[in-house]
């Protein structure tokens, strides 16, 4: 049995192709070329003396003694951050750390660009950059390698990602004040009257409304309207050209303002779940959970 020191970054390699179940989409978690990351784990297979991965031309697979080492390297990779964080208890200071972290436009500018500063003085040896894009662009920049987390409240499968909730966002139904007093929506059979304006097909706003109604009888708008971002569905119900449902913290002023109003005000819509994500197996998992922890704590709007 071969008594070569196990090299950690190798043990992260090895879980990130265990999560991804295929070695390129694991060599862009932790930012390394697939020659280079094929080189790790077949260093750490000659370091173990066994065959951790059964091979096929797109996916691999654990061995049996490839699962038994998951297990043992999940608690070894545990152990080292406990160890981390035992050095730095006496308040030693820490090494520098960047980190890139994806965001949609909206919620970047209004709450996580207004938050650095804070954030830097949290953990002045950690540097953030910032990634703006729509969630289906970000989660490919995840993929690839290109950003290390993204936050978002999209409903994704997390089988190959780790996240931390972060908080919760509601939604609230609206229209513009003089179009609410001008054509009342007060049931589903007003909806024929007006224009329903909403993101994106695949992911539609008007869905949290939907859920928290019964299903019948059907909501059939005149007509529909997507653009693309929630800055411009806001900015269309603003000028009275639909309604819509929106983040509440996005619209806060304009309800109190009363430059929006409610609709439906005793329906309470579904809500969902705004969480930090990134690949299972990075490299920098405690520090990103420590950034959770940071995130957390910063009010939204």
């Amino acid at each position: 049995m071969p008594n070569n020191c196990l090299d950690l970054e190798s043990i992260r390699c090895f879980l990130a192709a265990a999560h991804h179940g295929a070695f390129r989409p694991a060599a862009a978690a932790v930012h390394l070329s697939p020659p280079a990351f094929g080189d790790r784990i077949r260093r750490l297979e000659e370091d173990l003396g066994a065959r951790l991965f059964e091979r096929t031309t797109r996916k691999v697979r654990l061995t049996e003694a490839g699962r038994r080492f998951a297990e043992e390297a999940e608690r070894l990779l545990e152990a080292e951050a406990r160890c981390r964080a035992r050095v730095l208890a006496d308040g030693q200071e820490a090494l520098p750390f960047e980190l890139t972290v994806g965001t949609r436009f909206e919620l970047g500018l209004s709450w996580l660009l207004p938050s650095l500063d804070t954030l830097s003085a949290a953990a002045p040896e950690r540097t953030l950059h910032l990634s703006f894009g729509d969630t289906a662009d970000l989660l490919r920049q995840l993929r690839r390698g290109e950003i290390d987390a993204l936050v978002t409240s999209a409903r994704l499968a997390l089988t190959d990602l780790e996240y931390a909730p972060l908080f919760g966002e509601t939604y609230t139904f609206v229209a513009a004040r003089e179009r609410a007093r001008a054509q009342p929506l007060r049931r589903a059979a007003d909806a024929a009257r007006h224009t329903l304006v909403d993101a994106d097909r695949d992911l539609p706003l008007f869905r949290y409304f939907l859920d928290a109604v019964p299903p019948e009888p059907a909501w059939r708008f005149a007509r529909v309207e997507r653009m693309g971002t929630i800055a411009a569905v806001r900015q269309r119900i603003l000028h009275g050209h639909g309604v819509g449902v929106l983040p509440t913290y996005f619209i806060r002023d304009d309800l109190k303002a009363r430059r929006l109003v409610r609709l439906f005000p005793k329906v309470t819509l579904m809500s969902d779940m705004f969480r930090l994500i990134w690949p299972a197996g990075h490299r920098r998992a405690p520090e990103l959970r420590a950034l959770a922890e940071s995130l957390a704590k910063v009010p939204l709007g």
